[in-house]
């Protein structure tokens, strides 16, 4: 049996007291006058020897309990044989430091990351100087992927600063395990310094190997409040000059208290554009909706302010978009212009209105082009079709009004190739629309006050759809039985519009209704493919954008400030990809760059999960690993270095010692109140 602090030993020199006072025994003997002590004699011998038996039992549990106390502060262990045998054998250590933003938080140590960068140094003393150690941290670089000398290590250690990304367990683990793969003749031991956000460990069981021993360290963080900025939107898609712009802002209320006036500003291009304040209940999300204007069209850099102390990381939150100049609409068409939708869009400014043949379509751009109107289909070749299908795969819109002519099959084969429902015949018949869906996104902000007998459109001669059920569609506008007048479905990214009628007067009187300019209107505003306002440093792994084209010599940069990245290019039909890995760690708005030509801006946030300061218990913790060797120290400020020592020594008989001594206490109350000499009576 050794001991983990010996030092405690010289307590034992206290057993002296119980000693000394029971062979002086001060007890008080009270003085009774007889005339004849001769008659006590045999009396006094036999209460002398029954005192004497009491006051010895009272002795050996006093020094029982004193010694057991002793030894339990001492620390004492019986060393594992199996560590005896492998004493020289090389042991794995890696080491994960949670480097987190909440690790910021302050507590009786100082910050959680250097009380972290502490505890892993005293983890490493507690070992050999020939085994070998790994540094781990959130940033997962490939130089923290080796195993690393006592001294190596230690400069690693002082080397560890704040992160932006945040991981999971799970991840830590299986990074850790990775280490190990090329050390197969190592014991193998892990541990983890964090908080133990609750965010931090999956909501499933832990996946690791049985071999390995896992150990963590739970850092106790001071209890805060704390306000973050959740997320942002815009109400509309639409961004143009000059035009009032609505965004939604969220705050999430991470704390156990409501949160009253929370101010709210918003810049954008560095200037307050916008103010507001919100109440938040405890745990949960409040959202406000705050207008500004007076934009001029290109790239326009955002950003949410709060005032929440102490925790101030997630106080402010980046967003990006672009205030349009112009849209590009791109009407096909197999003989003539068709004179509606010339006058309709040729009268909004914001509309860049093409006209184009069928024969003449340029496929390459059609990328670039939010929206194209199909305003017959008597001529549609399969070629077409499938052209057609991808541009709405890959986040088109495609507006279609068919030609009624007695032969259906070109708009037959262009339904059967998008998959919609299909044509059956063509009606001639008056017919009113029956039902008007104004849940739809189209009529967004169209009525005002929806009046008591709203005016519906008139079919006179329309195509009869088949009903498939298997088609993703959402009627706007229906005929009585529930016949489709306009639908919209919906086909990989992008959308499709199936008018029944076509775009003349002898079909419908549609084209001159009243709601046939905010349909269009509204169908193009909703075709916009608005970039993200965000992205999420750690999360997201690659940026949209436009389709790019890059000659051989060329390259994209994103840049912000000093900072430049060049992210992986791949392009595609529907836009271009930037793969940017864990190149983008600090959070901010980056430019992305053809030579000195803006292409796009971006923004990047910290993950909002570390906001939450809510924190796992020990059985909550212990729960995660049943099939592993598990070990959970909480130190406070004691050093951990040798209740490493002792763990890895062998079995820890410190509870022991302390139960014993409890026990003899125990021996010792019940020897006071039941333990009785009787005195004897005399008679004279």
């Amino acid at each position: 049996m050794n001991f983990l602090f010996p030092g405690f030993l010289f307590a034992l020199s206290t057993l002296a007291i119980p000693v000394i006072i029971h062979l002086f025994n001060f007890r008080k003997f009270k003085k009774v006058y007889f005339s004849n002590v001769s008659f006590l004699k045999e009396i006094q011998q036999q209460t002398s020897s029954s005192r004497n038996l009491k006051n010895i039992l009272l002795l050996l549990s006093r020094l029982l309990i004193l010694a057991f106390l002793v030894l339990a502060f001492a620390r004492p262990y019986i060393p594992d044989e199996s560590q005896q045998s492998n004493s020289f054998q090389q042991q794995a250590i890696s080491v994960y430091i949670d480097n987190s933003y909440s690790m910021e938080t302050l507590n009786k140590e100082g910050s959680l990351l250097d009380e972290a960068k502490r505890r892993a140094k005293e983890i490493a003393s507690a070992y050999n100087i020939n085994d070998k150690y790994q540094l781990l941290t959130n940033d997962f670089e490939g130089r923290h992927q080796r195993l690393l000398s006592y001294e190596e290590f230690v400069q690693a250690v002082d080397d560890v600063k704040i992160s932006a990304l945040s991981r999971n367990l799970q991840q830590v683990i299986n990074r850790q395990s990775d280490v190990f793969s090329g050390e197969p003749n190592t014991s193998k031991t892990i541990y983890i310094l964090s908080d133990f956000q609750k965010n931090f460990v999956p909501a499933r069981d832990l996946t690791i190997d049985t071999s390995i021993a896992v150990r963590f360290v739970q850092l106790e963080a001071n209890q805060l409040a704390n306000i973050s900025v959740d997320s942002v939107w815009f109400v509309s898609p639409v961004h143009r000059p000059n035009e009032t712009e609505r965004i939604v802002v969220q705050l999430k209320n991470n704390s156990d208290k409501n949160a009253e006036n929370v101010p709210v500003k918003i810049l954008i291009d560095g200037k307050p554009k916008a103010l507001g304040s919100l109440n938040i209940e405890s745990r949960s999300t409040s959202k406000d909706t705050l207008s500004f204007g007076g934009l001029r069209a290109g790239w326009k850099r955002g950003e949410v302010l709060i005032t929440d102390y102490p925790v101030v990381f997630d106080d402010n939150f980046y967003f990006t978009f672009n205030v349009q100049l112009k849209m590009p609409v791109l009407a096909i068409h197999t003989a003539s212009e068709n004179p509606y939708i010339n006058s309709l869009y040729q009268a909004e400014p914001f509309f860049l209105y093409q006209n184009i043949l069928t024969g003449s379509i340029n496929y390459s751009q059609l990328a670039n082009t939010p929206l194209l109107i199909l305003t017959a289909t008597d001529n549609i070749s399969t070629g077409l079709a499938s052209q057609l299908k991808t541009y709405v795969r890959n986040g088109g819109s495609l507006m279609i009004y068919p030609s009624l002519d007695d032969n259906l099959s070109g708009l037959r084969t262009l339904t059967q190739t998008l998959g919609t429902d299909i044509p059956e015949s063509v009606v001639s018949q008056d017919i009113k629309v029956s039902e008007i869906n104004l849940q739809h996104p189209v009529f967004k902000g169209v009525f005002s006050q929806l009046p008591n007998k709203l005016d519906l459109p008139l079919a006179k001669k329309y195509v009869q759809f088949s009903n498939l059920s298997r088609t993703n569609k959402q009627s706007i506008l229906m005929l009585p039985g529930r016949r489709s007048f306009l639908s919209q479905y919906s086909i990989g990214k992008g959308k499709v519009y199936l008018s029944a009628v076509s775009l003349s007067e002898a079909s419908s009187n549609f084209v001159r209704h009243s709601v046939f300019v905010p349909i269009m209107y509204q169908i193009a505003f909703l075709s916009l493919r608005d970039n993200r306002l965000f992205y999420t440093l750690g999360k997201d792994q690659f940026l949209e954008t436009n389709k790019i084209t890059l000659s051989a010599n060329q390259s994209l940069k994103l840049k912000k400030g000093k900072f430049e990245a060049i992210p992986d290019v791949r392009s595609s039909d529907n836009g271009t990809r930037l793969f940017v890995s864990d190149q983008i760690r600090e959070k901010g708005v980056y430019q992305l760059l053809k030579g000195d030509s803006v292409l796009s801006v971006f923004a990047f946030n910290d993950n909002r999960s570390e906001s939450d300061l809510s924190y796992l218990t020990k059985s909550e913790l212990s729960k995660k690993l049943p099939d592993n060797t598990l070990e959970i120290f909480s130190p406070g400020r004691a050093s951990i270095q040798n209740a490493i020592k002792a763990v890895n020594n062998g079995v820890q008989l410190w509870k022991l010692c302390l139960i014993l001594a409890l026990v003899f206490l125990a021996v010792e109350i019940l020897l006071v109140r039941f333990y009785k000499t009787k005195d004897s009576k005399i008679k004279i």
